[in-house]
């Protein structure tokens, strides 16, 4: 079966009338372009709101102490009422279709409830259903196990459904709908004059995303990179044709742009912590002792920088003073630099372009902003700075590189 479009509708896509008219919308303008649509939905709305994942899991807390199995069925809950919800308007608008959960939609997970992992997808039915109904909705966000056990995805789910479907039904494409209209240079609440992008790869997208950029969820993006199913974010409330998630190579038209522009998009992860620890004189196994103790104490680390004097590596704030306790026990001595802020500058065209570091130095020089660390791979340099000084570093650095005049 050619030309199936894969959709995806966030919560706030479906949180109110006006946005749910508009879902309506654009599931006609595909089907009237003579594509077959299969629609993944999240759970309407966010925190607070009756129906979303996070009040069901606050419902949860509050309400005896519920085991991850009977939790993940209880969390299930919002992506079905979602569905049957955006069934129940279709058919009001004479466009048949059928709601499949996500195990019926042949979606087969591993046995870790709430953060489950797909193993396979088996799309017959989703296939059979297409055949007599304009359309299909699966629930996002939720699989089954081989013993017929519901199981949730985890954060970004509903994006992981969407495009694991859209490898295993060969789609044309994998439109993810949010509330914005796709992805920017930065983040417009810090940077005025941020600009949607017209086309990024996947790496790209996956970096933005790791470094801070929440529009879509860097597992979603590396299930579609591996067989290059191409996806589009876009907003709801728009027709613009947001942003093309795909594979550019040496080849592709758009290699020649990239490398005049090293520097994609601007991304920023607050709110973490700085620890420094020196090694002692013959002391050659401290990366050990360090990053073992972190792992045994569930405490993930990040920007890792390990050198014969020592290491440095950051932590969540909210973790920091149990990673302090742990190196103090241990006999160490670490520096604490709290309240930091890692920014980020990611760009494909970055590798081979001699120059970035310098600017970006440059830059956050002319602002007075020191680098506590630095970091760098093919796609990506990373600095550490206070946390005091974030926006500004974000603002700089999207100036440095004129992000804001991009010609997409």
């Amino acid at each position: 079966m050619n030309n199936i479009i894969v959709q995806k509708f966030g919560g706030t896509s479906l949180a109110t009338e006006e946005a749910r008219s508009r879902v309506i919308h654009h599931i006609r303008r595909e089907m009237d372009e003579g594509n077959r649509v299969v629609v993944v939905v999240s759970a309407m709305g966010r925190r607070g709101e009756p129906f979303a994942t996070d009040t069901l899991l606050e419902w949860a807390k509050a309400h005896g102490q519920l085991q991850a199995r009977e939790r993940d069925l209880l969390l299930s809950c919002g992506e079905m009422i979602s569905a049957t919800t955006l069934s129940g308007l279709l058919h009001e608008e004479g466009i048949s279709n059928c709601v499949l959960t996500g195990g019926q939609a042949g979606i087969m997970t591993t046995n870790e409830h709430t953060n489950a992992q797909i193993t396979s997808i088996h799309p017959h039915r989703i296939l059979k259903e297409l055949e007599s109904q304009a359309l299909v909705i699966v629930t996002g966000f939720q699989g089954c196990t081989p013993e017929g056990d519901i199981t949730t995805l985890g954060r970004g789910g509903s994006d992981t459904t969407a495009t694991a479907l859209g490898v295993a039904l060969k789609a044309n494409r994998v439109d993810i709908f949010t509330d914005v209209v796709g992805i920017m240079t930065a983040d417009p609440r810090i940077v005025e004059d941020a600009t949607p992008l017209a086309t990024v790869t996947y790496n790209e997208i996956c970096n933005l995303a790791f470094q801070g950029a929440k529009v879509i969820h860097p597992r979603a993006v590396e299930i579609a990179m591996q067989t290059h199913v191409p996806i589009r974010v876009r907003s709801t409330l728009s027709d613009h044709p947001g942003t093309l998630v795909t594979q550019v190579t040496e080849n592709h038209p758009l290699a020649g742009e990239m490398h005049e522009r090293p520097i994609t998009g601007i991304a920023q992860v607050p709110h973490v912590t700085q620890i420094e620890i020196k090694a002692k004189e013959g002391q050659y196994d401290l990366q050990l002792q360090v990053f073992k103790a972190m792992a045994e104490n569930g405490i993930s680390v990040d920007f890792i920088n390990v050198n014969p004097s020592g290491v440095a590596y950051t932590v969540n704030d909210g973790v920091a003073d149990r990673a302090e306790e742990i190196l103090a026990a241990m006999g160490m001595e670490p520096t604490l630099q709290r309240d930091c802020a890692k920014v980020s500058a990611v760009g494909a065209g970055m590798k081979g372009s001699p120059g970035v570091m310098s600017q970006i130095v440059e830059a956050l020089t002319e602002e007075d902003i020191q680098i506590l660390q630095s970091a760098d791979s093919h796609t990506t340099i990373w600095v550490l700075v206070q946390g005091e000084d974030m926006v500004r570093a974000v603002r700089a650095l999207h100036r440095a590189f004129q992000l804001h005049d991009r010609k997409e």
